[in-house]
């Protein structure tokens, strides 16, 4: 009998505002299903660098990754995976997936503006590194909760709004490369009550790359609202990544 071909693991990364522990409740969901998950710090200081780290971490891994990025970790996972051989798929939840020399500014400026616009406040960084970034961006307190996550527990997002990860403003401006979602196959958790990032966008973004397309009546924080459906598209993308995986190691062999 053929061998059975590995189980992919499961690489989440976040996105603006926030950090892995936004994952939590999919996380617990995919170890229930027997699923090897890692959930990396996304440093948020430029795309560049950014999906330089979530790619050493995905090399680290011995078995074919499904890699999922959230919001701005959407762009991250679409600029790391172009190289990544043992990347089979690609999973988006309200996320940025970038065109080559696209930025994030370039898709909320091309659709409808959602309330964050005049949410977000800009400040300096406290230190100044050279060659670093000289400005990030929050969300103002007192409106983070119906912004960000206004279908989540009030306990939820109250404690979300003041445990915030900045963002610096160049990974926002910065550019991305050659997309992965062009030879890799995607899906897309399509956040109809999102006020971060315009659903009309996500649609746009999914359907330009030929995405398997997951309707989710969520917030922008989906992925802890409707932890279920986000767990179920990424067990249905490891699940198809896994005969793929064996496919791309037959072809390695010969």
């Amino acid at each position: 009998m053929p061998p059975v071909p590995p189980q992919p693991a499961i690489v989440l990364v976040h996105g603006a505002f926030t950090d892995a522990s936004s994952w939590a409740r999919v996380i617990s969901l995919l170890h229930t299903a027997g699923l090897t998950v890692r959930a990396p710090a996304n440093p948020l200081r430029g795309l560049a660098q950014d999906a330089a780290s979530i790619r050493s971490v995905v090399r680290d891994i011995d078995v074919p990754v499904v890699l999922v990025g959230h919001d701005y970790g959407g762009a991250v996972i679409t600029h790391a995976a172009t190289d990544a051989d043992n990347v089979v798929a690609l999973c988006y939840v309200a996320g940025f997936g970038l065109d080559t020399g696209e930025n994030v500014l370039d898709i909320t400026h091309r659709f409808a503006p959602v309330p964050v616009a005049d949410a977000t406040i800009t400040a300096a960084l406290p230190t100044q590194v050279p060659g670093g970034p000289d400005r990030e961006l929050y969300i103002r307190r007192e409106q983070f909760p119906q912004v960000y996550g206004a279908d989540l527990p009030s306990r939820v997002k109250d404690a979300m709004s003041v445990a915030q990860r900045p963002i610096a403003h160049r990974a926002l401006t910065s550019r991305s490369g050659p997309p992965a979602w062009a030879s890799k196959p995607s899906w897309y958790a399509i956040a109809t009550a999102d006020r971060m990032l315009n659903p009309t966008a996500q649609r746009f973004m999914a359907q330009r790359m030929a995405a398997t397309e997951h309707i989710l009546d969520g917030s922008h924080a989906v992925m802890l609202s409707q932890p279920a459906a986000v767990a179920a598209m990424i067990r249905e993308a490891a699940e198809r990544g896994r005969g793929r995986g064996d496919v791309d190691v037959l072809r390695q062999a010969f």
